[in-house]
């Protein structure tokens, strides 16, 4: 059609321009440019025919089509139809360009045109313009380029635009085809500069720094190598298999030594072409690629010094800092030791300091100030930031950041990390404030920006008092005290800035006092930041001085801190007698106050060590009156009316309390003024809270003063039960007593209405305030309900005693609420309903003590209550700030020692329901670390309670909840192989064992639990034995097999005869089952321990090697192992003869067994009791004395380097055999820690005996023994021998009877036939079936999927291939496999080499004369068209997905790849070998002339 209507223009016309413009017109689509093309096509023959030169109309008429049609097309390329483009691209493109270097001009120079579309979505566009115009963009040599071509033709090696677009295409590109197309052009213009052999210079875009590309024909050699490794790692890159990458990956570091001259240490290559190689790996989907690729560029500076680039810093502040956030990336490496730091994050931290310090200083400050900004650009998680915070902290102290850096920096602390987990975020912090420290240049910024800074930093998580960062700080104000900024203007609080520390202090405290003229006197509490503030100035000020000054001059420290504290001391004395003080300044006094002694309290030790805390209490005894005054006539005198006047309540009561903290320390006198306001105080509220029901509907000030009089008696109850010094009223229920007993619970304060508010408005009117006031009202009532139950908790606590255990023993109750249980359980359930999360804990605290009294009587009440409950406490478990206070409350009531022995002693609901929560518990711990740590610590520690009385009757109801320890002896590390993150859980465990080293077999209750426990364990492995998880090496099954082995140990010492007559068929029968080697080095010691001490099961122990054919092959070596150590279970044997000679007669036995491995373990046993024979002199063996002798001397003298030999020296080295001593290493360390380190069990099983000492909860009974005994096994490190049942890879499940260390030098395919060559094995095979022989062996041991080696077996066999190499014979049995194959197997030799064992026949057939060649893509891989076949080959094909590895790869002789022509880089594994075995065929049969296919 296109070509009809290009023929129909033609007739009307000839004139090139008339017949462009007409098609020029309109909308572009595919139909038109295709139209044009034709045309071109046209015009272009009638010109040639007529003999033109390019003289004519038709150049001009094309330049004019280019520039009017085809450049604004390309332009808007991408909002145009795909059809179109790609025909505008790559047909119209060329068409044009034959008409001439003007027309081409015209393009390029639009293409190159300032106001050009850029961006990511362009680059796409953009280089499918370029690739279609490579071949008359870059110059041709030798090649006529069409008419008008000459020097002024379009080079576009010479344009920096050229080259940022296809840099961008190689580093932002998302799509494969678009970094091939910028690959091919980098490719072209590198062959071009070859052949023309001229120099050529681009210049950048801006500045004097280096050519984004330049040639010369001196460095013609050095360039193209540059090049070619450039180019071979981008296209590495695009396979995304680490595997493949790493060995190319030090060519990267070539690139380095190109680009940078070694005489003037100036870049000579843009170092824009390496940040695109590490931008591409950065954004690869593969994270170990990234992570190979930020380790790599972290690197660069340990080898080498890089000089200075902008293109450099700004990578580091974009790209690199974009992959940086990424959590994944810190994960400590496999192997890699607990709390021994992230390799990537000390690579990062060495890296900056290494960076930093190279900088020039001009560009130092903009750098740091990017880099800090950065970090607050986006929300990063927690672990980069803490990271990036440390690899800052530890840059050279420089003056390069003022006030904006100061600022970046608290925008990190206040917008970043928010929500990041409070340990991480802590210590981020602290780094941050290091930062500050060292790179802040003191004379830039004020003490008020520094005191502005350091409010971000939260108190109780990094910049507590006391803590070495708090001292760190308090150096640096020392040192640059006097360096300060002097600020011009006031400060944000209205006082004049001063470079002295003590100036600025006292002016802030004396500025803070004065209430603000301005700020009008409202009834809102104001903020607590100020106080804060100035709290934490005041403290820094006289920690400060405290350091200037020596010992002898305390006194100035003194003088210093008094006449800070000055004007606040003046206001509080005048708070009790000056009625007209303002209100916000008595609340800042009274904020400021409560902060200082906040603030004051030192970390990590008591308040008496402290003089600076001890100099305020001594300041705040003379205000106390005066301020305890003022507070009684505020809480009684009705001054506290409004909504907002509840925060001013809880102010007051948190300085009287804190009031009430410091007369105790000090010295408790009774008639002090603290005394003297308790009772007044309680008086008054008690008439307010009588007064409530009057009749007559309550106001918001008589609602709002009822909620006040409540949290003062709850304040007094607490303060009373935690003071026994405080108590006003005798012992007996007095009227305080009985009112509060007979309030009516969860009483609802009435709403007040709004128009009563308004008539009780103060007179100066703040209508907007009272009539909103009520919104909250709900909070207000659950804070009077809290009180009101603090109230109650208190008074169940002081008369439990008067607690009937029915309602009908007290008739008329004084104390209703403690005498009527039922009702007041009833009423804590309905509390429970009302009231939010936060405020459940004195409802709690009232069930503890109501539980243990209702649960014979009114055990479905109780039961009601645990299950409510536990709903609260389920819905807190993501609520951190509360959760654990209320879990801590719900354990101590549900698990109290009384209510678990009376529900296990009625065994009813409660009983059941207390086991459920249990499970329930256990199961959230599992999830949220710390949950389970509760519990047990509480059950362990309520159980060894008061061991002379109670102790027996609590263990006795612990047997009944033995679950719980049982739970807890195997509870840790949550494991799965598909989540990376790791928890360490020990102190559960550690909390159990603690308990039962604490339990003695004498007492007989103790003895009973033990045992029970001790079945159940066994029970719990035979379960474990049993499931059909699969096994793998530190599986969960391992670890939970693990630990329940290591408390029996830790039990063994209880056990008694009798009770080993129960259990030791059990033990016997865990020898047999096939597990892991740690697991059964503690069979194996609990069984020698059980001999030694009890030798008369010695004839149970022989029988085990009595039994059928198929236990004894997998299990044989444990009861070997135990026979080794026959001396230590001798020890007790009088008459050890015939012991010996039973022991003696096995091992000879077993020293011919069949399997390597029994015969090994065999002769450490024979070696072990014949010298016990020799030492007894026993004549009864003269008679083998030659025989057992002249065979141990073979073994011991055994020629030769091989793998027997080797075996035999490690087994004999062994710790198991050589060092451990089941008797005397019997302790803690060995069976937690030593233990498990030297069997290879993964280190988060490991318990160092530290955290047992650490852990205090439970007392350590002295009588155990805790440490190492003194052997040297502490000081082995875990060998390379080690008893594997199952295979050695994680996640392999595999059985093997042999060992893998011991079968390596034995070669699997020759144990058919020893004595036979392989390939005269493959021969005759060949000719039984009547084929013919080829010499080709194909080995697809590292293929996965059934289907693909189903597969090749039948294409080998079509083909006639000597044999398939498979990595097990078991695939043949598959159905997938069969389903593929068809019978071929049948036909076809298939030999079994397992992965581990490639290398070693690789090698034989190397030495046969085979050429082993590797189906994969390298960078020395031969081209499979090109490539000639040896008659002996052996092709390797790779895996499916990770290909052939970098180990083997090295063992190969040749890589042969496939051509491919598309996108995709790799075809099927199947399809791969398919199309070689038939290469190989094919030459084959054309060399020998066969002309049979």
């Amino acid at each position: 059609m296109e070509w009809v209507l290009a023929e129909t223009l033609l007739s009307q016309s000839r004139d090139p321009r008339v017949l462009l413009g007409a098609l020029c017109r309109g909308e572009a689509s595919a139909e038109r440019v295709e139209t044009l093309c034709f045309l071109l096509q046209r015009l272009e023959d009638e010109e040639a025919h007529r003999g033109g030169g390019g003289a004519g109309a038709l150049p001009e008429a094309a330049r004019e089509v280019a520039a009017g049609y085809l450049v604004p097309l390309l332009r808007g390329l991408r909002g145009r139809p795909a059809d179109a483009a790609a025909l505008a691209a790559g047909r119209l493109l060329p068409a044009l360009g034959q008409c001439g270097g003007a027309v081409l001009r015209a393009v390029w120079g639009g293409l190159v045109a300032a106001g050009a579309p850029s961006g990511p979505g362009h680059v796409g566009p953009q280089l499918l313009v370029l690739s279609a115009l490579a071949e008359r963009l870059l110059p041709e040599p030798g090649a006529d380029r069409g008419p008008g071509a000459g020097e002024e033709d379009p080079d576009a090696r010479r344009c920096w635009r050229f080259w940022r677009t296809v840099q961008a295409g190689l580093a932002q590109a998302q799509d494969a085809l678009t970094r091939k197309r910028a690959r091919y052009l980098l490719q072209r213009a590198v062959e071009v500069s070859a052949e023309l052999g001229a120099h050529c210079t681009c210049g950048p875009q801006e500045g004097n720094g280096p050519s984004l590309f330049w040639w010369s024909v001196k460095k013609k050699d050095e360039l193209l190598k540059f090049w070619e490794n450039y180019i071979l790692i981008m296209e590495t890159l695009e396979g995304n298999q680490i595997h493949v990458i790493k060995p190319v990956l030090p060519k990267l570091n070539s690139l380095f030594e190109y680009a940078v001259s070694e005489e003037n240490g100036c870049w000579l290559v843009h170092p824009s072409w390496h940040m695109c190689i590490y931008k591409r790996m950065f954004e690869s989907e593969n994270k170990i690629l990234t992570k190979e690729g930020v380790i790599h560029f972290l690197e660069l500076y340990e080898t080498k010094i890089l000089p200075f680039s902008p293109e450099f810093s700004e990578f580091i502040i974009g790209p690199l800092m974009d992959a940086l956030s990424e959590s994944s990336l810190y994960i400590r490496s496999p192997g890699q030791l607990l709390g021994s730091g992230s390799p990537l994050g000390l690579k990062l931290q060495k890296f900056l300091v290494t960076y930093v310090s190279l900088l020039p200083e001009e560009i130092k400050s903009s750098f740091l100030l990017k880099f800090i900004q950065k970090m607050t650009s986006r929300h990063w998680c927690a672990i980069p930031i803490l990271f990036l915070s440390k690899a800052l902290a530890n840059v050279p102290r420089c003056k390069a950041l003022g006030i904006e850096g100061l600022l970046a920096l608290r925008d990190v602390l206040q917008c970043t990390m928010t929500t990041h987990q409070i340990l991480l975020r802590g210590a981020a912090q602290g780094y941050l404030l290091q930062t500050a420290m060292n790179l802040v240049d003191v004379e830039k910024v004020s003490l008020s920006d520094v005191s502005t800074f350091l409010m971000s930093l939260r108190q109780e998580e990094s910049l507590g008092r006391g803590t070495s960062l708090w001292t760190e700080l308090c150096d640096w104000l020392c040192v640059n005290e006097s360096c300060f900024r002097r600020a011009s203007a006031c400060s944000s609080i209205g006082l004049p800035e001063t470079s002295s520390l003590n100036a600025y202090v006292k002016n802030l405290v004396e500025e803070y006092i004065k209430s603000p003229a301005w700020e009008r006197e409202d009834c809102f509490m104001p903020d607590w930041f100020e106080a804060k503030l100035v709290a934490m100035m005041v403290l820094l000020a006289v920690d400060v001085e405290g350091m200037k000054t020596q010992y002898s001059e305390k006194r100035r420290t003194q003088n210093v801190f008094r006449i800070f504290l000055d004007p606040l001391l003046e206001s509080l004395t005048k708070l009790g007698t000056n009625a007209y003080m303002p209100l916000l300044r008595t609340d800042r006094c009274l904020q400021l106050l409560l902060k200082l002694l906040h603030t004051c309290l030192l970390r990590g030790s008591s308040a008496q060590d402290d003089e600076v805390f001890t100099l305020l209490q001594s300041f705040l005894m003379s205000p106390t009156e005066s301020i305890s005054e003022f507070i009684l006539r505020r809480l009684t005198m009705n001054e506290l009316s409004s909504v907002s006047d509840l925060d001013r309540c809880h102010l007051y009561l948190m300085v009287l309390t804190e009031l009430i903290n410091i007369h105790l320390k000090v010295g408790w006198k009774r008639g002090n003024p603290i005394w003297r306001v308790i009772s007044p105080l309680q008086n008054a509220s008690i008439r307010h809270l009588q007064e409530m029901d009057s009749g007559q509907e309550p106001t918001l000030a008589q609602q709002i003063q009822r909620v006040v009089s409540m949290a003062a008696l709850a304040m007094v109850c607490e303060a009373v039960d935690q003071t026994p010094e405080l108590q006003l009223d005798c012992p007996d229920a007095g009227p305080t007593e009985r009112f509060l007993s007979s309030l009516p619970l969860n009483h609802t304060l009435q709403k007040p209405r709004t128009e009563e508010q308004s008539r009780c408005v103060h007179p100066r009117g703040h209508f907007f305030e009272e009539s909103s006031a009520s919104q909250g009202w709900g909070k207000i009532v659950a804070q009077y309900i809290h009180d009101q139950w603090v109230c109650l908790s208190f008074l169940l606590r002081k008369y439990h005693t008067l607690i009937p255990v029915s309602e009908g023993d007290v008739p008329e109750p004084v104390l209703p609420a403690v005498q009527r249980p039922v009702r007041t359980l009833q009423s804590a359930l309905g509390a429970l309903t009302v009231l939010p999360s936060d405020r459940v804990l004195p409802v709690f605290h009232c069930m503890k003590v109501l539980v243990p009294k209702l649960l014979t009587s009114s055990e479905s009440l109780c039961v009601e209550s645990f299950d409510m409950a536990w709903k609260i406490i389920s819905a807190l478990s993501n609520t951190q700030l509360i959760f654990w206070s209320n879990l801590k409350a719900f354990v101590q009531f549900v698990f109290d020692t009384k209510v678990l022995t009376i529900a296990a002693k009625i065994k009813g609901q409660a009983y059941f329901k207390i086991k459920e929560i249990m499970y329930k518990m256990i199961e959230m711990s599992a999830v949220k670390t710390g949950v389970f740590n509760t519990l047990i610590s509480y059950c362990c520690k309520s159980w060894i309670v008061s061991a002379s009385d109670v102790f027996q009757v609590s263990l006795s109801s612990a047997k009944r909840y033995s679950e719980l320890v049982l739970e807890a002896c195997i509870f840790g590390t949550v494991f799965r192989r598909d989540q990376s993150t790791k928890r360490e859980d020990h102190y559960v465990r550690i909390c159990a064992v603690k308990f039962l080293c604490l339990l003695h077999g004498s007492n007989v209750s103790h003895k009973l639990f033990m045992e029970d426990l001790a079945i159940k364990l066994l029970d719990k492995d035979d379960l474990v034995s049993k499931c059909r998880t699969r096994h793998y090496v530190n599986s969960q099954q391992h670890r939970l097999k693990n630990r329940i082995w290591q408390t029996l140990l830790v039990l063994f010492p209880s056990f008694d005869q009798n009770f080993l007559n129960r259990i030791i068929d059990k033990i016997f029968q865990a020898g047999f089952i096939n597990t892991q080697a740690s697991i059964k080095y503690f069979i194996e010691w609990i069984i020698i321990l059980i001999l030694h001490k009890f030798p008369q099961f010695l004839l149970k122990f022989w029988d085990c090697f009595s039994y059928g054919e198929e236990n004894l092959k997998t299990s044989i070596c444990t009861f070997l192992s135990v026979l080794s150590h026959l001396d230590i279970i001798t020890q007790n044997i009088p008459e050890k003869k015939p012991v010996l000679k039973q022991a003696l007669i096995i091992a000879l036995q077993q020293c011919f067994h069949p399997n390597f491995s029994v015969r090994l373990y065999a002769l450490v046993a024979l070696k072990k009791i014949w010298s016990m024979c020799k030492t007894l002199h026993v004549e009864e063996f003269d008679a083998l004395t030659s025989v057992i002798e002249s065979s141990l001397n073979q073994v011991e003298n055994m020629p030769g380097t091989g793998n027997a030999k080797k075996n035999w020296q490690r087994i004999q080295e062994h710790f198991f055999f050589a060092t451990f001593h089941p008797v005397q290493d019997y302790c803690l360390e060995t069976i937690f820690y030593i233990l498990p380190r030297l069997s290879g069990l993964v280190e988060d099983e490991w318990i160092a005996i530290g955290k047992f000492t650490r852990f205090t909860d439970i007392p350590s009974d002295a009588g155990f023994q805790w440490y190492l005994s003194p052997t040297h096994l502490c000081e082995l490190k875990p060998g390379d021998w080690a008893q594997q049942d199952v295979g050695s890879h994680s996640g392999e499940a595999d059985s093997q009877s042999e060992w893998t260390d011991v079968q390596k030098k034995i070669i699997p395919w020759k144990n058919n036939a020893p004595d036979l060559d392989l390939e005269l094995v493959f021969q005759d095979r060949v000719a039984k079936l009547g084929k013919s022989i080829s010499r080709l062996i194909v080995v697809a041991s590292l293929i996965d999927k059934p289907t693909n080696v189903g597969g090749l077996c039948r294409t080998c066999e079509v083909f006639g291939a000597s044999a398939l190499v498979v990595g097990s014979l078991q695939c043949v049995t598959d159905k997938q496999f069969q389903g593929l194959s068809v019978s071929a197997e049948q036909w076809l030799p298939l030999v079994e080499v397992k992965p581990p064992q490639l290398i070693d026949f690789l090698q034989q057939k190397k030495a046969e004369g085979y050429t082993v060649i590797g189906v994969e893509q390298t960078a020395k891989s031969v081209d499979l068209s090109q490539y000639s076949f040896p008659e002996r080959s052996l092709l390797l094909l790779g895996n499916e997905r990770e290909g052939i590895p970098a180990n083997l790869i090295q063992q190969l002789d040749v890589c042969v790849e496939i051509p491919q022509q598309g996108i995709i880089r790799s075809l099927n594994v199947h399809v791969s070998g398919a199309l070689l075995i038939w290469e190989y065929t094919r030459q084959q049969l054309l060399r020998h002339g066969d002309t049979e296919s």
